[in-house]
């Protein structure tokens, strides 16, 4: 008998699901029946059927807001869900909507209904909340999330990873908890198509593709630009990316303009991942500066495009890149050795495109969509024999 499991956590969704969302759950209907507790895409809540099942919460305007929902209303919605569907399981997607998930399964237990939780960590969850912006009051916030995500794990049957950091993070925090690490959904096939063309010549082009915060540490790619835009007359650099952080954003054109980069570096706002992919296959380099990172999906991404990358020697981005064979690794606040791996790819293109072909191969074998539902399948299985419980 399939199990029936909740996904909890605070991802957006749109109706009907965009091309990879719908690839994703198409794929995890085979493990089971799939409920989805998320927000919308605006200000009003959702109900609909797309390979699971979504209940989506409002998406208020500030993010207190929305984890005061998910905190309040999103256990009621879950008991309810518990109750109407017979939900065995439910997978937290970060160790705080795991606090409002952790309350699901005590008063379910309370009540008769053995519930197992699952509690994943897609990324640094103690410290990358403050480094995204600038946080009032940050003993409190440090006081408040220590003591939910204590609870959560505390309470979690079972742990997932999405990388050697994320499993190593979890290991210190809960020790003795079984550990199931496995890949982020990464939706690569786009991305090999628009790499099928391995020998191609590729523009000046530097990419940065992500949200703009300062975790990303896209300040200092454009500082590293610099000598590049000096030395390289067809260079250009192009930020892809929604303001996550809107001062921060700001900030970021005012640097360009201060720097005299105007006309060689453009900002555009996220787009869909088949536009993405185009850029990312004429790209000469994808540089992903960030000084904390979970796993680096758009790492993948670029490397299915057979594009060379650069990425920060931190979080999960080590799993991915082998330096100097399928990218290279810096340091994430040397500006200057950031500026020289990307002068070696312009001043290299055969040994760059070598490099972007042994980052493509590793890509197919490292992503794919077996690995990631033979991990959920993983999970599901250790759940089942509480059916008879």
């Amino acid at each position: 008998m399939a199990v029936s499991a909740c996904f909890f956590g605070g991802a957006r969704y749109s109706q009907p699901l965009d091309s990879t969302n719908e690839k994703k759950f198409r794929a995890m209907k085979s493990c089971g029946d799939i409920f989805v507790i998320g927000f919308s895409t605006g200000w009003w809540p959702r109900r609909f059927t797309e390979y699971g099942h979504f209940y989506l919460l409002p998406a208020l305007p500030l993010a207190l807001l929305r984890y005061g929902e998910i905190l309040f209303v999103g256990p009621l919605l879950a008991l309810w869900l518990v109750w109407r569907h017979d939900i065995r399981m439910i997978v937290a997607q970060s160790p705080y909507e795991g606090l409002a998930a952790a309350m699901v399964k005590k008063i379910a237990g309370w009540l008769g209904r053995r519930v197992y939780l699952v509690v994943e960590v897609h990324g640094d969850f103690e410290e990358s909340f403050f480094m995204e912006r600038r946080v009032f009051f940050s003993k409190l916030y440090r006081f408040l999330m220590t003591h939910a995500a204590r609870f959560s794990l505390r309470q979690a049957d079972l742990l997932r990873a999405i990388s050697s950091s994320t499993r190593r993070q979890l290991e210190q925090w809960a020790p003795g908890k079984a550990v199931v690490q496995f890949p982020a959904w990464t939706d690569i096939e786009v991305f090999l198509r628009a790499g099928e063309d391995k020998e191609k010549s590729r523009a000046g082009r530097v990419l940065y593709a992500g949200v703009l915060t300062p975790l990303k540490g896209v300040h200092r790619l454009i500082n590293a630009f610099v000598p590049i835009a000096q030395d390289f007359s067809d260079a250009r650099l192009l930020i892809v990316g929604r303001d996550g952080n809107k001062n921060y954003a700001e900030e970021l054109r005012k640097q360009v303009q201060q720097l005299e980069l105007d006309g060689r570096v453009e900002f555009r706002q996220a787009m869909p991942q088949s536009e993405l992919a185009t850029w990312m296959g004429n790209a000469a380099v994808v540089v992903l500066p960030s000084a904390s990172e979970g796993l680096g999906r758009v790492i993948i991404e670029a490397m299915a495009a057979g594009t060379p990358v650069i990425g920060s020697d931190v979080g999960g981005i080590p799993d991915i890149i082998e330096d100097h064979i399928r990218g290279f690794l810096v340091s994430p606040d040397d500006e200057q050795e950031l500026t020289e791996r990307i002068r070696w790819i312009f001043e290299n293109p055969d040994e760059a495109r070598a490099m972007g072909r042994e980052g493509r191969a590793f890509a197919t074998q490292f992503f794919s969509t077996e690995v990631y539902l033979d991990g959920y399948r993983q999970i599901f299985r250790v759940a089942q024999p509480m059916d008879n419980r």
